[in-house]
Parts: structure tokens; sequence; C-alpha cells
């Protein structure tokens, strides 16, 4: 190992992304195998760079990687999401011509709903309330106070490979929820990072049924909206189920990744119950302070997910998407008989 940088990193090291326990998945959540910042304290927009060095002899990765955070407004601060957005995009074309190294902006939003390109239109507030349509991948979310929001502009190597940018974003939130104490993992065919619930013998009864009648193994457009607090997706927790701490909806445009990741830190989880989160009926939302027990603000969580994301993207060694070649189809040419 080279010698370690002020910020904990061996330089000319490259740091392994470990793998993690996959949860698997059927129709339903019930049926699933289980498995620097500046001295006097001030905002900055610019806190600190990152950089590691790394030696390799892959062509397709790249010897140097530099990691910019940029903390745009927390609190009272707090960034209009439409303003967020035209700065990604501004930051993007700039990536986009080199200008700058990888970015990640952080911020908290104000209260907002958005969407991804697959929502439904099942999935949004009944009672009209605005969303803003946006172009990332996913389906709907809410953005608010006591969520931290992360925004990473990376330049990938092509054919770009999402998957693989997707994994690297959990393994920095999953990493940061266990320096909290905090036990999560990922979900297999739904991304972001998730806090798996208790096996169904161990679950409360919903609204005194038992679960063999639990109108969501057989209805697959259930609506929680409007079956009560004990179907809310805030309430997974005290249903010991599935419920997702952390959203992550990306987009990719010119090789440059847009859009992100949100955590939720000690948000007021009740804004998700009056949509459809990620499109997801049989689970809900967690939080790190509901689920640790105590207050959680985002100044703790900051550092921690900063640190992690430099852990995992820094010092990975990108590489293209690997493209399986088509099979031949031999055609053998008959001649007739005679």
């Amino acid at each position: 190992m080279g010698a370690i940088s002020p910020f904990g990193l061996a330089n000319g090291a490259n740091v392994a992304e470990r793998s993690q326990p996959i949860a698997h998945l059927d129709a339903h959540s019930s049926d699933r195998v289980r498995n620097g910042r500046r001295a006097d304290g001030e905002r900055a927009d610019v806190q600190w760079r990152w950089r590691v060095t790394r030696l390799t002899t892959s062509r397709e990765a790249l010897a140097v990687s530099e990691l910019r955070f940029v903390r745009r407004g927390f609190g009272a601060e707090a960034v209009e999401y439409q303003v967020a957005w035209d700065e990604q995009r501004r930051v993007h074309a700039a990536r986009f011509a080199d200008e700058i190294p990888d970015t990640v902006l952080l911020l908290e939003h104000p209260p907002v709903y958005t969407a991804g390109r697959r929502t439904a239109d099942s999935e949004r507030p009944l009672d009209g309330t605005p969303v803003v349509d946006v172009d990332r991948g996913g389906k709907i979310t809410w953005h608010g106070p006591g969520q931290l929001v992360g925004y990473p502009i990376q330049k990938l190597p092509r054919p770009v490979d999402v998957v693989a940018h997707v994994r690297r974003l959990e393994e920095a939130l999953i990493r940061t929820c266990a320096e909290f104490g905090l036990e999560t993992t990922r979900v297999e065919g739904r991304s972001g990072v998730w806090v798996l619930g208790d096996p169904v013998e161990r679950r409360p009864v919903l609204g005194g049924l038992s679960l063999d009648f639990d109108p969501r193994l057989t209805d697959e457009e259930f609506d929680p909206r409007l079956n009560g607090p004990e179907y809310a997706p805030s309430n997974a927790g005290q249903r010991r189920e599935d419920r997702k701490i952390a959203a992550i909806g990306i987009r990719v445009a010119k090789g440059v990744t847009m859009h992100g990741f949100a955590l939720n830190v000690n948000p007021d989880n009740k804004w998700f119950d009056r949509i459809i989160p990620c499109g997801i009926r049989d689970a809900g939302v967690a939080s790190l302070a509901n689920e640790l027990g105590r207050d959680v603000t985002i100044a703790e969580v900051l550092p921690v997910v900063e640190r992690h994301l430099t852990e995992v993207m820094a010092a990975a060694e990108l590489r293209p998407r690997v493209i399986e070649p088509k099979a031949v189809e031999k055609v053998t040419e008959k001649t007739p008989a005679a």
C-alpha cells in the first residue's frame, strides 16, 4: 500500500469495490429469499477536492481520478429543485468538455415531488399536488428537509456501464449507514439501499387480519394511499417490512452522469404517503433517525457520505461495459438433389 494521504486514503492504491449480499425478490417482498471543511464553519461552495492517483496498466481505467464536492445549500439555504437541475446541466456540460473534474453536488431541497420517465399516473399524488417531471430513470419520489441529496456528475468510459455506476453509489451509502450502526443492503430488482424487514411469520398482523389476507399479495393495483395508515409507506418500519432508506435515479448523457441519490437522514417520511414511492406498493421508506432511534443530522452525515463516495468512486477502476458478441447463426447451403 502507498503512503496514506491526509484524507485517510492510500495514494497509488486501488480500492476494491466490496461485494454486497443481495436479497432476492419475486412478486412480493413477503416472499423474498433473505440472504476539508473551512475552519470557520461558514458555507463554502467548494469544500475540498480529493485526488487519488492509481497505478494501473489498464487502458480502459483512468490513470488519475479527481473528485470535487460542492456543498450547495442546506436548511434555510436549501436549493430549489429547478435551480439545482439547471446547475446540474451547467456542470454536466463543463465536465463533458473536460473543463472540470468529476463533481458531486450535495444539498437539501425544499419539499418537492419529482417523477422519472417511468412514472405512471396512478403513482402521483391524488390531490393534484404539483410534480416536477425530470429526465432521470426511475419513478416518482419526494425530496425535502432532512434528506441529503447528491448529484454525482462523473465521466464514465464508453460504452457506459450504468449498472456499475448505480452499484457504486449504493455501496457508498451502505458503508455510510454502517458507520452509523445501521445494517442495510441491496434488493435484487430494486435499486437503492434497503433496510430488510422481518420474515413474514414474525411480522405484526395488519388491521387485525392475517398476512394471508394481505390485499397487496393479490392486487397489483393496490393503493396504500386509500387504505389507511396501516399501509402507509412511512409506517413500514412498524410493520417490520422492507423499507428503502436511499433512492437512486440517474441519467447518462454523452457519457457523463446526472441526477443521483437521496439519503433519508431525518425527514418527515409522511410526505411519501401521498405517492407510491418509486412505484413500489409492497414496501416502504426509512430514515437513519427512525431506524437508529435517535436524532441524526445532515451535518453529521455529510462528511461521512463524502468520504465513502471518495473511497468508492474516486478509487474505483472504471471500465467500459462489456458487450457480448451476438451469436452468428451458420446457414448451410443445401444443394438440391438431382
